[in-house]
């Protein structure tokens, strides 16, 4: 056998070993997976909604949620002023060069609008002559 033939059967030989290996260990994580699912009590829906005090378990999970949201309105409300704040900062930081930037812009798309309006002419100029003819008609016929 010539060197390059083994090397080309030692990767083999290795690859084959690598997805082996995968293979054993992806089934022994299903495995796990589902004796964990197992182990999960399942919730007896009868004695939660029908047990008596469903009322109050409800008036519990909203209080709950309740003082969640209001101690976390406070962090959110100066976030959001933080975020008002670098914003406005950066806007006047940054108000000249954003000013050319926007001019720039709108002097672009002017051009591209005025050569989209030629194109547009110039491939339906028949049309549009047409069009306008009727409406005259129109217009002469109303007066």
């Amino acid at each position: 056998m010539d060197l390059s033939e083994l090397k080309k059967l030692r990767e083999e030989k290795l690859l084959e070993h690598k997805r082996k290996k995968r293979a054993y260990y992806l089934k022994s994580k299903m495995n796990k997976k589902q004796e964990e699912i197992k182990k999960v009590n399942s919730i007896d829906y009868e004695v939660e909604l029908f047990g008596g005090n469903f009322a109050q378990k409800l008036k519990d999970i909203a209080k709950k949620q309740k003082l969640h949201i209001e101690s976390r309105e406070e962090k959110i409300n100066k976030k959001i002023e933080e975020y008002r704040s670098k914003k406005q900062k950066y806007y006047e930081e940054h108000k000249k060069t954003r000013l050319e930037y926007d001019k720039e812009y709108r002097d672009k798309k002017k051009e591209k609008l005025k050569e989209y309006r030629k194109e547009y002419y110039r491939k339906n100029k028949e049309k549009i002559l047409l069009q306008q003819k009727k409406n005259r008609l129109n217009k002469k016929l109303e007066n």
